[in-house]
């Protein structure tokens, strides 16, 4: 099995669950804390693909940066909403446990569960 990564923010207590649960499954994932170090819009692109969604599905909507970065407009196409999401990498959900072939959006925790059995 490919090694894990974890989009981590250490101040979301989701994602500080997320990471405890998976540690307590014995795996020791690469920790990116994207507020510091964003994907590039490549990597963001093959983790929406391995999640089975759309760039839309995985925005949080009420931070302050989606409307201020104009990810309201229902018009962007998703290469523009990743594009975005890279600049503004505070409304990319979290935490996401990935690797090269999937992925899961850690909310709730358990959720990362059907990824690494």
């Amino acid at each position: 099995m490919s090694d894990f990564n974890i989009l981590h923010n250490p101040r979301c207590s989701k994602s500080r669950q997320t990471l405890a649960l998976l540690e307590e499954n014995g795996i020791q994932p690469t920790v990116i804390e994207y507020l510091k170090t964003p994907p590039s819009e490549k990597e963001l692109s093959g983790i929406i693909k391995n999640l089975g969604v759309s760039a839309r599905d995985i925005l949080r909507t009420k931070e302050a940066e989606y409307k201020e970065a104009g990810l309201d407009n229902k018009e962007l196409t998703d290469e523009q909403v990743i594009n975005l999401m890279v600049q503004y990498p505070k409304v990319i959900e979290r935490p996401i446990v990935f690797n090269e072939t999937v992925a899961a959006v850690g909310r709730p925790p358990e959720n990362v569960l059907d990824i690494i059995k």
